[in-house]
């Protein structure tokens, strides 16, 4: 038997053989071009929940937070918009010094009937987009309805 002698060269830094070493070729796949293990499987799982998204929820300590936008400089205090990212905000106070950010939590608080100190800036100081945590025992629904109402008056 004639024995077909294969040409090796280096690869990296190993020695490559064609007959012994197999190439994976890289497609455009979504996978960033990553080929599976031997054995393992690819799933891609969506999880979609069954409650529609609000800008109002809870966080993992049981307060309830709410995503806002903020407009700071605007001529008045008022409830813009609620969509299911963020809540609209126009603020009657300049963004410098955290005069909008205070004037922000002082506003909600009189929209949700509850005291100042209750009313947190949690994240975004520097932000437009702003989440704020609500101390008060009251619920994502509640707190939806009061913003839906200010909205809309």
């Amino acid at each position: 038997m004639l024995a077909l002698a294969l040409p090796a060269f280096r690869r990296g830094s190993r020695l490559w053989h064609p007959a012994r070493d197999t190439v994976a070729v890289r497609g455009r796949g979504g996978d960033g071009g990553a080929m599976p293990r031997k054995g393992k499987t690819l799933t891609k799982e969506v999880v979609k929940s069954s409650v529609p998204s609000s800008p109002v929820t809870t966080d993992k300590s049981g307060s309830v937070t709410i995503s806002v936008h903020a407009k700071p400089g605007s001529k008045l205090n008022a409830v813009t918009d609620v969509t299911t990212d963020a809540v609209g905000v126009a603020i009657a106070a300049p963004p410098s010094e955290g005069e909008a950010n205070a004037e922000l939590c002082r506003y909600l608080s009189k929209v949700l009937e509850v005291k100042k100190s209750e009313v947190v800036l949690e994240k975004g100081g520097k932000s437009r987009e702003k989440v704020v945590k609500i101390l008060a025992p009251l619920t994502p629904e509640e707190v939806l309805e009061k913003l839906k109402k200010e909205a809309s008056s």
